[in-house]
């Protein structure tokens, strides 16, 4: 069994180049060794672990603290905790498999599984009936409900269905705004156990966590020994007292999910293996297309400081909501994926960044000690390390091509010396004459350039290029139309300043 979950996980591995520095994250452990510690020591949480996942295996973690105040046992990555919110990503990939396998589509209307929704009372005449894409994104109109939300995890399915009958009020017309709702992923967790036909944590341990290896996560706290788990504590007034162990129920959708570091390694590496997209064969439990979906942001776009020591200086973030991911593009660290969990007794982050193949988490056993401030900064010190190396993209057979005509341009110093190379549009933007000017007027100033430089893709049909010239630089981009062959729409070539 060992020996097969492993070749899983090679296979859902993408064969690419590294997207990040072995040698470089191991320079810059130590510091953030010191970031967790200090986290740990001023947020008092009784422990914490943290794990650092680089192409496709956890290159770092850590323990730190006790996983209990009485035996003060130790955290290890074997230690168990509650994940609490960071539960929703696993509830909605539960949810975009359904729909994989033709069992629902996220345009449904919610009411169309869950039939105790059809006789609600909406808040106004015009709003739309709910579909499960609003539940995804928090936008199906219901209140933020943290302190509520947290403590509904043992509520009993019969009493459940009971809430859903008589219906509730709303916030907002639905689709019109985010607001954060526990109980429409607690509506999310009846939808998969009726359109799946068994309980919804089953549903998630035969499809998720079975085939990922993840033997040591679950909902119901009781089935692990309790010499393995964190044990959950609020600190107030100075002193810890410990939180009561919640049991699964109807609402274990939106954030029962025990685990250890070592488990979710393995989960953080397989969302990653999602990015980039090519034509590998599929391997994951769920296809790489629907886990990329976990990227899409709903309308609701907002500015964001970043999280953690750096945000003040940092430029801001462009984040939304997405598929139970809070999805931001940041100047330093590209696409990010983030969400925390906060939970009686336990707090926790995780943050994914794509473009680079690393993902960072951390658990403590402390009430709503998410730890996201630490988690950034931990990857923030990856970046000034120079530890992560953006993907590269391949130069498709389009992109090489049309980089040759341009280079037999520059060459004759004319845009006509690769005409079946140009556009329909290209030389009524600026005429042959235009550009003849453009380019004598160039290569009056850097002389002849050596065109040979390889072009660095920025997409299939796009790329940019450096070229060293006997008196300087040239820079340029290069934009190929939506054609058969390589023409060139967009052609930009200008003296590179130092």
């Amino acid at each position: 069994m060992i020996r097969a979950i492993l070749l899983l996980l090679l296979a859902i591995i993408p064969a690419t180049a590294h997207a990040a520095d072995p040698a470089k994250i191991a320079a810059v452990i130590p510091d953030i060794d010191r970031i967790f510690a200090e986290f740990q020591v001023d947020s008092h949480a009784p422990g914490l672990v943290y794990g650092i996942v680089a192409d496709g295996r956890m290159v770092h973690v850590k323990g730190l603290g006790v996983q209990d105040l009485v035996d003060k046992r130790p955290v290890t990555p074997d230690s168990l905790f509650r994940i609490a919110s960071m539960t929703k990503a696993f509830t909605a990939l539960a949810i975009l498999k359904l729909r994989d396998d033709g069992k629902l589509g996220l345009d449904d209307l919610a009411e169309t599984h869950v039939p105790e929704l059809r006789n609600w009372t909406y808040p106004t005449r015009d709003s739309p009936r709910i579909r499960i894409r609003d539940l995804l994104t928090h936008s199906a109109g219901f209140v933020d409900d943290n302190p509520w939300g947290d403590r509904q995890t043992p509520l009993p399915q019969a009493d459940f269905t009971k809430m859903l009958a008589q219906g509730v009020p709303f916030s907002t017309a639905p689709g019109t705004a985010y607001e954060y709702s526990n109980f429409g992923y607690a509506l999310l967790g009846r939808v998969i156990a009726n359109v799946s036909g068994q309980p919804y944590r089953r549903y998630v341990e035969r499809t998720l966590l079975t085939p990922l290896g993840m033997a040591s996560s679950g909902y119901q706290m009781s089935e692990w020994p309790l010499k393995r788990r964190a044990i959950g504590y609020r600190w107030a007034d100075g002193h810890w007292t410990q939180e009561p162990t919640m049991a699964d129920g109807a609402f274990g959708a939106m954030g029962g999910l025990q685990t250890s570091a070592n488990d979710y390694a393995r989960w953080v590496a397989f969302l990653l293996s999602a990015w980039p997209a090519r034509d590998d064969a599929e391997a994951g439990p769920v296809a790489r297309a629907s886990v990329r979906m976990l990227a899409q942001g709903s309308n609701f776009v907002t500015l964001a400081q970043r999280n953690g020591t750096s945000g003040p200086s940092a430029c801001r973030q462009a984040a939304a909501y997405g598929f139970a991911m809070r999805v931001a593009q940041d100047c330093d660290l590209g696409l990010t994926l983030a969400h925390g969990g906060g939970y009686p007794g336990y707090g926790s982050h995780v943050m994914l960044m794509p473009d680079h193949g690393v993902g960072i988490f951390v658990f403590t056993n402390r009430t709503y000690n998410g730890g996201s401030g630490a988690a950034w900064d931990a990857a923030v010190a990856l970046h000034r390390a120079g530890a992560l190396i953006a993907r590269t993209l391949p130069v498709s057979a389009l992109l090489a091509d049309g980089y040759g005509a341009a280079a037999r341009i520059y060459a004759a110093g004319d845009v006509l010396a690769a005409r079946d190379r140009l556009a329909m549009n290209f030389l009524m933007d600026a005429d042959a004459a235009h550009w003849a000017r453009k380019l004598a007027a160039l290569k009056s100033e850097v002389g002849a350039c050596r065109s040979d430089a390889p072009i660095v893709a920025t997409g299939a049909l796009s790329g940019r290029f450096t070229w060293t010239c006997e008196k300087g630089r040239v820079a340029g981009t290069i934009l190929l139309a939506p054609t058969p062959t390589a023409q060139i729409q967009e052609w930009k070539i200008a003296i590179k300043t130092p």
